[in-house]
This record gives C-alpha cells, sequence and structure tokens, in this order.
C-alpha cells in the first residue's frame, strides 16, 4: 500500500498534530483579517493564503494519519 501523503507545495515539513495545526490556521486567519483591514498589498496577501492552504493541506492529512485505520490492525 502506497503512502496517502502525495507531494504537495514541494516542501517537507515536521508533521504537527491537528491541534497545532488549528491552531496556527487561526493565527494565519486573524493575521489575513489584519491585513485586509490595514489594506496591505497584494504580495502578503498572496504569502498568507498560501500559508493558510499549506497548514490546511498539512491538517486534511493529519486528520487522515490520526483516523484513517492502520493496515496491520485490520489485519488482525
Amino acid at each position: 500500500m502506497t503512502s496517502l501523503r502525495p507531494m504537495a507545495f514541494g516542501f517537507h515539513s515536521p508533521r504537527e498534530n491537528v491541534e497545532l495545526l488549528t491552531q496556527r490556521i487561526s493565527a494565519l486567519t486573524t493575521e489575513r483579517q489584519t491585513l485586509r483591514a490595514n489594506g496591505a498589498s497584494e504580495t502578503p496577501l498572496e504569502q498568507n493564503r498560501v500559508q493558510i492552504a499549506r497548514a490546511q493541506w498539512e491538517l486534511s492529512y493529519a486528520l487522515i494519519e490520526r483516523y484513517l485505520p492502520n493496515p496491520a490492525e485490520q489485519a488482525a
């Protein structure tokens, strides 16, 4: 069986747990709201958007890893 984790975003970061990723997404979202409220230019908004997308991608796979049954446990 192959890994469910595709090579997306071209980076390898240490896997964070679901709770830390949720906190990071919340902080990035708050940062985005502040950027918008302060009339930020396109570049910082795009950088923030990419950070949010990466964190959401990591969160989705962290949730899969947490809740997907282990094939070895299923065989037992």
